[in-house]
């Protein structure tokens, strides 16, 4: 497939996640963490626009003055832009005129990608694909986040087919010896700059579990007091528990003596043999300190993926963010794309039922602070 038929691909299916909202559901920014689907669509444009079609298409024009400054993200080098927790304020644009800038950049990039272009180029482009496809998993976790705040509890789309991975497909564990083992990206095709820094680690012989742990497990670990025992848990994720009052993942509720969660297709009994999802570090932490168990490291998840059955989750690993031996960031924006995260993020490896299509991989690294839980993470134990 050409880098066109890339781009439509990708481009065209940003926007089929969006079929089921209304306008109304557009907008709404219910955390900071969460933006807004219309800012999102908007947003993955604007790397096009600013990073393509601007320095590479000669005479094109801004769609909109305001756009950059409404549509950037944490790019300081791209200039100023509105602060995150504010993008739920940008009634306007309309959601039409999103769709409309997104139109009017999809047309300036067939006029470019119809051209001969450099190496460099589709490098970038490429890029910008990829960058999209994150968003396009954003956006599902966004949306769902959304409705799951409503007291409604509304279907996102009630007949997707998101939910199709829900089961373990395998038992017992995986062991591996004791050795050095090579890390890192060594494909011939894309991937991100902090998979880069091929370099040896030695591991001690490990054993990983084939599956990913289970709602009725998670269960049992609260019926027996996991959210109440501070022993079990980090100091920072005893403090988080606290504050935040949590007892129990995201989106569950104890309803009559009933356990329900919210899903994307509407309010449901919780299913004990499906796989937990929507879990922070914090508490993957406590559960394996329960279990008597631990969270494997990157390196380890990364030696025995081969032999795992994986994709479903974003699998938490006891891997701080860091840089690879010889990791250097690229000049201007484009460095700022991985490199500055490295600090209070924890490594998660493998994907989830909301990764989108061709883009994941092994060697793929992940991260999010330990509280996060909105995204579509679970739980591997080792020992």
């Amino acid at each position: 497939m050409d880098i066109l038929d890339q781009y439509k691909e990708v481009r065209t299916y940003t926007e089929q996640i969006c079929k089921p909202l209304q306008t109304e559901d557009y907008v709404v920014q219910v955390a900071e963490f969460a933006s807004p689907a219309k800012w999102q669509l908007a947003h993955s444009s604007w790397f096009f626009e600013t990073f393509i079609l601007l320095p590479h298409l000669p005479d094109y024009k801004l769609f909109n003055k305001d756009f950059p400054f409404l549509f950037n993200s944490y790019y300081n080098n791209a200039g100023d832009r509105v602060l995150r927790a504010k993008r739920g304020n940008l009634t306007r644009p309309t959601t039409d005129e999103v769709y409309a800038y997104r139109q009017y950049v999809d047309t300036a990039m067939g006029q470019l990608l119809n051209q001969k272009l450099d190496a460099d180029i589709v490098q970038l482009v490429t890029l910008g694909l990829h960058h999209e496809q994150q968003h396009q998993e954003l956006l599902l976790s966004d949306i769902k986040y959304m409705f799951g705040q409503n007291p409604l509890f509304p279907a996102y789309d009630s007949d997707t087919s998101l939910l199709d991975q829900e089961r373990n497909i395998e038992t017992g564990s995986v062991k591996i010896p004791e050795g050095v083992y090579t890390i890192g990206y060594q494909g011939e095709g894309f991937c991100f700059d902090n998979e880069l820094g091929v370099h040896k680690v030695y591991l001690h012989d490990f054993e990983i579990q084939k599956g990913l742990v289970t709602n009725g497990e998670y269960l049992d670990f609260i019926k027996a007091g996991g959210y109440k025992d501070f022993n079990l848990w980090l100091d920072e994720g005893w403090s988080w528990l606290r504050q935040n009052q949590v007892s129990m993942p995201l989106y569950w509720h104890e309803i009559d003596g009933q356990w329900m969660h919210y899903t994307i297709k509407g309010f449901q009994k919780i299913n004990e043999n499906d796989i937990l999802k929507h879990i922070s570090f914090y508490e993957a932490m406590a559960f394996a300190e329960w279990t008597g168990m631990r969270l494997p490291t990157e390196f380890e998840w990364e030696i025995a993926s081969g032999q795992l059955n994986w994709g479903q989750r974003w699998e938490w690993t006891n891997s701080a963010y860091l840089p690879y031996p010889g990791f250097k960031k690229a000049d201007g924006a484009i460095g700022e794309y991985n490199g500055k995260f490295m600090i209070n993020q924890m490594v998660l490896r493998g994907a989830s039922m909301a990764t989108s299509p061709k883009h994941s991989r092994p060697t793929y690294r992940n991260f999010f602070h330990p509280s996060a839980q909105w995204q579509y993470t679970g739980i591997r134990l080792a020992k």
